[in-house]
């Protein structure tokens, strides 16, 4: 086993979730709730 100092250790990435892909897969989920909720409930424009 190998020991790591402190500048191996602050490069090491462990396949994270960027906030990028976080914001993206929420506003994913909002678009398809409004389109769901158009479907199910269509008004008419005022």
């Amino acid at each position: 086993m190998k020991n790591l100092k402190n500048n191996e250790l602050k490069k090491i990435k462990a396949g994270g979730v960027s906030g990028w892909a976080i914001a993206g897969i929420i506003a994913g989920i909002t678009f398809l709730a409004g389109v769901f909720d158009g479907i199910a409930r269509p008004f008419k424009c005022r």
